[in-house]
């Protein structure tokens, strides 16, 4: 008894307790239920929720509010919104009051619990208008879920989508009226507002209904590139429906009577032809087909196809009311449409269609009773992934080719379903499948949903690509108009941030809609703007400038316009079908592009790998001694084209460079050229650009204009020169690093101007355009101004409203002008100059300077003319001056545009002082003719504007050009000072044993030619400047105000002086080592008569006569001398050696003999010897260590016994009958000096002697007594003495 009375009294304190509970909560929501309403309302609401209290029993405080917030929810925000719809077809709900809406909502999530018999306080109960506005981070609710559930699902989600995480989980519940949106969407609403949804499937039951969202997930704007303003839903669960019996409402739903009389598709094709007034038909068949929504002209609609085994027939949905279908409508369903009426489609070639009317039905899993019809499951032709058979089909399924290397494939349509694993550009609408199939689906109108990585999607009369751009997967799917994309399950992903490499307003498809081009052609401009977006300078491009950009690019390289405008009719319609990726092109000359920083680094890197040591000695480099190795390896070239030739590029397509063309920076250690700058990196450029003055000739760069253009480069030549210091002892040491005290290297690019596409002119290249009779037409970047270069943009309006505003604003930017010819440029070098400004300090610093003549007076302007044309003003002074321009500092950036001969407006800006540009001048004494002219300092912020022809004044007459000679007139002048040009044939480093250890590499030998074939060697001293780019064999180069020399022997060379410049006015073809011109072909007798240097190198022709010398040694590779066991230098321990040969012959063409020197693998070919009987040879002489051979010397000896079979064998060899035969070969004459005298040695004490005995010369030597035979040889030393014969 007392314990039934104690378990009494608990009860009873419970039910106290619940009511004092009840209480607090009546007490608390009395305020807030109907806050100023009428006094009957609130009382209605307080019954209510007393209601609801006394039936749901809540156990706990806690309950009781949860109780409480959800009753205020729902009396806020759901019930003004269920009384104000109207009824359904289905039923009323009209009249359901705030209780029945409660305990509806209260046993839905009961139901939906994972623990039974408890309330979820832990969720909150949101509004519409809340969810948008405070959650913003995508997120997952699921009221179900225990946590072990949780962190499984969790696990799944990271698994299925690799480097993505889960969606993170909320306690948060979601009640409203699913209702439909415009173009065909739904939406979650409710008194506060409304958010859109995603349905996997959608039934009717759920529209104008309270529902309950059990399972869901949120993606908010801006979460995952997505970029609708409030986010979006995706129902994961099938909402609970709030109202009590709604599923019995759907037997009555009309339309059912019609059912009876529906037709196949067969049928009603034959009604289609023959169109009836009011005649509406329900026809039943299944679908094929799903187009996309489409909104043309303010008309939003969609189109798809009901098939039989042998038809097809289209259905098109306009009427606004029926937009939601296109997400019922799933291909491969058995449905049957009602009520359809037949209609002619404008702009589809008259043809009929049938047309959803505003009492027509879906009726879907629809299956005829009376000719009863097997369902085929569509998704067994859906492919996992496309067939290797598919791919070799798509592969061969190709038409002719081309000349341009293009071929022409048919796509193949087929099925698919996948997961999307990447999001390559959201805003391009490209995607990645199952981590290996690409999916392009920009041929369609955006979906304001977009695809999120871990979405399971399924795609029908999707297009199959092979290989279509090599920037993709090679396989590739991509939708038309015909095409339907479903997605089957949400992603569980959380997702990335937004991807920035597209602008998500879909720039690029905006274009691909008015363009119509190849979809290959669109793969590459996508790939090539995401690339942009990274190395264009950030702040200056916008994403949609950039989209612009690779736009233009692509038409401009590809050649190709737009396909015309597209049928959309047809494309969804017509069969067979056809669509712009029925077709694509496939090239393997498309485009690579690179990086300006990633380019020079895969070039560094490649530096030294990329061939051995011993790949660049000569052939006979076994054979060189340890200074002819170390000479050899201390400076050597590698060039690299832009195009791929036989495995000589960086890549296997030809690659393309994007930048902004600007002048050499203060850390760039090339002052000599020009530099393409993008946001990571700035590389060197030797520019050239085409002559006016003579067709198909080349030019330095010299029109200011290029600074500030951002350009595409499509051919270029990518430089790398190496520069070792070593001390190899041998050849066999090359594979030991310990022997480099140090290496580096210097990458730069060269290319004409003329292999450049404009991207965005300059403002001063647009003037420059305009006047030459060309459109800009460059600028796609809305008028974009370039870093420091430009102010405004060109354009006679905005110039006459900038002067307006410039002149009533008081004038902030006046300047003065002047404008010069450069007559004369000096070298850039290393000067002692005194301070510029008060904060720099007396010192070397990089000076050089321009003599010019003064076209006209100092003009005062109020605005900056840049390189507007010549006026009448600056042109009034009669008489020319002369002006020496100095340019020191930062100012020596100039270097390159400054060419002699061109005019060139120069400006000072902010002043209007004429004195600034009025140089310093000698003060002068009487009766003392001053001949010096006056110096002007360039000061920092001055500029220099190019003045091409078209933009000079018809009476300023065109610059004769300073003289410059050839190679054949430098070697016949007696001119002191030359300035001439010519074609590097050869470059060779020559080390200064004066120079510091930091300059090294500071002596360089070029051999010029030219055209004649005539040669001349050029020494430069590279130590007191920078060092110039370009001095690679097969460049032309203008050397100014070198000094002509004569060594001792009587050869002509050219010395480098501290005045002296070097321009680069046309670029070779480096890659490949072109030979230079033939040297002329002398006689003997008249080369010996010869008194000046009229050809040092010649061609001669004649027949052996005697052998006179022949030498072969073992010798050190260190010290030269005689090597057999050991070093016979008792000052030498090396333990290397190499083979040596010299042989000397007489040679008689038949006006004169010749004794000419032979060495190295020459004496193997003029011995006639196999290679086998040449190294049978050296193991025969090891022992001995040398051996010397007079065949017809008088009073000389031979080294050897007369039993020496070696000496017998020579001597045999020399005197025979094989020896005396034609020859042909080149060679260089020698006077004065013997050489046996003098060695060969390849260290000499002074200038001359290197230039006599370090020459490397070109000799062809031919066999052709009575043989077919020819030889083509490298003499590394011949010397030709010459006699005359009576």
């Amino acid at each position: 008894m007392n314990g039934k009375r104690r378990e009494h009294g608990g009860d009873g304190q419970r039910e106290d307790i619940n009511r004092r509970r009840t209480g607090s909560c009546l007490k608390a929501v009395s305020g807030s239920l109907s806050a100023g309403g009428e006094t009957g309302t609130r009382s209605e609401d307080m019954d209510a929720l007393q209601e609801l209290l006394d039936r749901v029993k809540p156990s706990t405080e806690a309950e009781s509010l949860w109780l409480k917030n959800i009753f205020t929810s729902i009396s806020e925000h759901l019930s003004p919104v269920v009384c104000s719809s109207a009824p359904s077809q289905t039923g009323n709900h009209g009249d359901l009051s705030l209780f029945d809406l409660s305990m509806c909502a209260v046993q839905a999530i009961q139901q939906q619990m994972c623990v039974a018999h408890s309330l979820p306080v832990s969720y909150r109960l949101l509004s519409v208008s809340q969810l948008v506005s405070q959650q913003h981070l995508a997120c997952v609710s699921n009221l179900s879920w225990s946590t072990n559930q949780q962190r499984a699902w969790a696990r799944e989600a990271e698994l299925a989508v690799p480097g993505q995480r889960a969606l993170p989980r909320v306690n948060l519940l979601l009640i409203g009226c699913l209702r439909e949106g415009p173009d065909g969407e739904y939406r979650l609403t409710d008194a506060s507002g409304s958010v859109m949804c995603e349905c996997l499937s959608l039934s009717p039951l759920w529209l104008d209904r309270p529902v309950f969202l059990p399972h869901w997930n949120y993606i908010p704007h801006n979460a995952s590139g997505q970029e609708e303003a409030a986010g979006f839903l995706e129902l994961i669960g099938s909402p609970v429906l709030l109202c009590p019996g709604a599923e019995q409402g759907l037997a009555a739903a009309p339309g059912r009577v019609e059912l009876s009389g529906a037709v196949g598709v067969g049928e009603a094709g034959r009604l289609l032809r023959h169109r009836v007034k009011g005649q509406r038909l329900s026809v039943f068949g299944e679908v094929g087909s799903v187009c996309p929504l489409l909104a043309v002209a303010g008309t939003t609609f969609f189109c798809f196809t009901l098939t039989d085994e042998s038809r097809s027939l289209p259905v098109l949905v306009q009427d606004s009311s029926r937009l939601s279908w296109i997400q019922r409508v799933c291909v491969g369903q058995s449905v049957c449409v009602t009520a359809l009426r037949v209609c002619a489609l404008r702009g589809w070639r008259g043809n009929n269609i049938l047309c959803v009317t505003k009492r027509s039905e879906l009726h879907a899993d629809y299956t005829h009773t009376q000719e009863h019809t097997q369902e085929h499951t569509h998704s067994e032709s859906l492919l996992s992934q496309p067939a290797e058979d598919d791919c070799e089909e798509a592969e061969h399924e190709e038409v002719e080719l081309d000349q341009s290397a293009v071929r022409i494939k048919q796509s193949k349509v087929i099925s698919y379903q996948g997961t999307v694993t990447e999001v390559v550009s959201e805003g391009a609408g490209l995607y990645v499948l199952d981590g290996k199939v690409g999916l392009c689906v920009a041929y369609q109108p955006a979906a304001k949903r977009k695809l999120r990585a871990g979405d399971r999607v399924e795609l029908h009369h999707a297009h199959f690509l092979y290989r279509p751009c090599p920037d993709f997967p090679p396989s590739m799917l991509c939708t038309c108009l015909r095409s339907s994309l479903r997605v089957t399950a949400f992603s569980r992903a959380g997702g990335s941030p937004p991807d920035n490499r597209c602008p998500g307003d879909g720039a690029l498809p905006r274009l691909l809609l008015q363009r119509n081009t190849d979809v290959s052609d669109y793969l590459w401009t996508c790939h090539l703007s995401s690339q942009l977006a990274h190395s264009l300078v950030q702040g200056v491009w916008r994403q949609q400038c950039v989209c612009l950009l690779s736009w233009r690019l692509m038409e401009t390289l590809s050649r190709a316009g737009g396909r015309g405008r597209r049928d959309i009719y047809a494309e969804m319609l017509d069969e067979p079908h056809t669509c712009p990726v029925t077709q694509y092109s496939v090239s393997s000359a498309v485009r690579q592009y690179l990086g300006v920083s990633e380019l020079l680094e895969s070039l560094q890197t490649g530096c030294w790998s990329s061939a051995p040591l011993s790949s660049l000695l000569p052939p006979d480099g076994s054979n060189l001694t340890s200074a002819q190795i170390n000479g050899f390896l201390s400076w050597s070239c590698r060039t690299l084209s832009s195009e791929p030739r036989g495995g000589d590029a960086v890549r296997q397509h030809p690659l393309l460079l994007v930048g902004v063309l600007e002048l050499p920076s203060q850390t760039s250690e090339f002052k000599h050229s020009m530099q393409l700058r993008d946001a990571a990196g700035a590389a060197a450029c030797v520019l050239t650009e085409s002559s006016e003055e003579e067709e198909g000739a080349q030019r330095a760069v010299f029109n200011s204009a290029w600074i500030g253009c951002l350009v595409g480069v499509v051919q270029f030549t990518m430089v790398t020169e190496r520069f070792l210091q070593s001390d190899f002892p041998s050849y066999q040491h090359l594979d030991q690093d310990r022997f480099i005290t140090h290496k580096h290297c210097r990458v730069y690019l060269q290319f004409s101007l003329d292999h450049l596409h404009i991207l965005s002119p300059s403002v001063a290249m647009e003037t420059h355009l305009r006047h030459k009779g060309e459109e800009p037409g460059g600028d796609v970047t809305a008028r974009k101004q370039t870093v420091e270069e430009e102010e405004e943009t060109a354009g006679s309006k905005r110039r006459r409203r900038g002067e307006e505003e410039e002149a009533n604003s008081g004038n902030p930017w006046p300047c003065v002008s002047m404008v010069i010819r450069v007559e004369q440029k000096e070298g850039v070098s290393w000067r002692n100059t005194g301070a510029e400004a008060e904060d720099q300090e007396a010192g070397l610093r990089l000076c050089f300077s321009v003599k010019a003549a003064v076209i006209g007076p100092v003009v005062s302007w109020r605005r900056d003319p840049k390189n507007e044309p010549m006026t009448e003003k600056e042109s009034e002074q009669k008489q020319e001056r002369k002006v020496v321009l100095v340019f020191s500092g930062v100012c020596t950036r100039w270097f390159p545009v400054l060419q002699p001969g061109c005019f060139y407006r120069l400006i000072a800006a902010n002043t209007q002082d004429p004195s600034v540009l009025i140089g310093c001048g000698v003060s002068e004494r009487s009766g003392v003719d001053l001949h010096a002219e006056s110096t002007l300092q360039v000061r920092r912020g001055w500029r220099f504007h190019t003045l091409t022809r078209p933009l000079l004044l018809p009476t300023c007459r065109q610059a004769v050009p300073p003289t410059v000679l050839s190679v054949s007139e430098v070697l016949d002048c007696s001119s002191e000072l030359v300035c001439f040009q010519g074609v590097v044939s050869e470059r060779i480093s020559v080390n200064n044993r004066t120079a510091h250890s930091g300059h090294t590499h500071s002596g360089v030998r070029l051999t010029l030619c030219d055209q004649a074939g005539r040669s001349l060697q050029v020494y430069l001293d590279l130590s007191h400047t920078p060092y110039p780019p370009g001095l690679l064999p097969g460049n032309t180069l203008l050397l100014s105000g070198f000094q002509r020399r004569l060594s001792r022997t009587g050869s002509v060379y050219c010395t480098y002086l501290p005045v002296s410049s070097i321009t680069v006015v046309s670029l070779g073809d480096t890659s490949s080592a072109q030979p230079p011109p033939p040297a002329p072909i002398m006689h003997l007798g008249e080369w010996a008569l010869s008194s000046k240097q009229r050809c040092a190198v010649g061609q001669v022709k004649g027949h052996v006569v005697c052998f006179l010398f022949l030498q072969l040694q073992w010798s050190c590779s260190l010290c030269g001398s005689v090597y057999t066991q050991g070093c016979s230098s008792s000052q030498c321990h090396s333990t290397s050696s190499v083979f040596q040969s010299k042989a000397k012959l007489v040679i008689d063409d038949g006006t004169g003999e010749a004794h000419v020197w032979f060495s190295a693998a020459l004496v193997r070919a003029l011995l006639g010897l196999a290679d086998a009987q040449w190294e049978g040879l050296q193991r025969a002489l090891r022992v001995r260590g040398h051996i010397r051979v007079f065949p017809r010397g008088q009073s000389q000896v031979c080294d050897g016994d007369a039993d020496d079979f070696l000496l017998h064998f020579l001597l045999c060899l020399c005197s025979s009958d094989v020896m005396i035969r034609p020859l042909s070969l080149t060679c260089r004459k020698h006077t004065n000096q013997r050489p046996e005298d003098t060695g060969t040695s390849s260290q000499t004490q002074d200038v001359e002697e290197d230039e006599l005995f370090q020459s490397l010369a070109g000799i062809h030597h031919s066999c052709y007594s009575g043989s077919s035979e020819n030889i083509d040889l490298f003499l590394c030393f011949t010397y030709l003495f010459v006699q005359i014969k009576d």
